[in-house]
């Protein structure tokens, strides 16, 4: 799956607290408008003419329905089993800037599928990108964590990630999964979904 880079805007040209505060309240409402308007774009590519509920022959488009998001609040791994849920549940997570969250659980789990002559290469990818303490996508684990899965990434196994996936799954499921299932994207389209059906 591609990779999103985001440019933080840089807050030391800012001088005193009142002007962060007011730079942090303007950012915070931006942030909520292109989340909207990014997860709006999604859903038109993932679940085409959903307002007028015509199907496509394209196998390739993806027919969302009710059952399958009431389904998503059920548990998180119901939701990451659903290759929609992954991604409105990543645009949720792109809005509060913590998508690397979903990013290396993904990539762990494709990780594990590894054929053994290319988990070296694909280990090392994924500590660089996640687990090193100046990655760009940093991974929330403490530091044991890091240095157990710094030793385990330098002579790979198909496990060598597992711990810190657990620990950022748990992350997830008690933190952004909770406040997914009350954000207005996640109701909004449960809200749509269930209009369409009862037309």
């Amino acid at each position: 799956m591609p990779g999103f880079f985001f440019h933080h805007n840089n807050m030391s040209e800012l001088n005193g607290k009142e002007d962060c505060k007011l730079a942090e309240g303007k950012i915070h409402k931006k942030k909520q408008k292109v989340f909207g308007a990014d997860l709006k774009n999604y859903l038109k590519c993932m679940v085409p003419h959903i307002e007028s509920g015509i199907k496509t022959s394209n196998s390739r488009n993806v027919m969302l329905s009710a059952e399958e998001v009431i389904q998503w609040s059920q548990s998180l791994e119901k939701l990451l089993a659903s290759q929609s849920g992954q991604g409105v549940f990543r645009e949720f997570l792109k809005s509060e800037f913590s998508e690397e969250n979903i990013e290396f659980w993904l990539a762990c789990e494709d990780y594990k599928k590894t054929h053994s002559d290319h988990l070296h290469g694909k280990a090392e990818r994924i500590y660089e990108e996640f687990v090193q303490s100046d990655a760009i996508k940093q991974i929330n684990i403490d530091y044991q964590m890091r240095e157990a899965t710094a030793k385990r990434a330098q002579d790979p196994t198909h496990t060598s990630f597992d711990e810190a996936q657990k620990s950022v799954y748990i992350l997830m499921e008690r933190d952004s999964y909770p406040r997914f299932l009350k954000s207005k994207a996640y109701l909004n389209l449960l809200n749509q979904l269930q209009n369409t059906t009862s037309k």
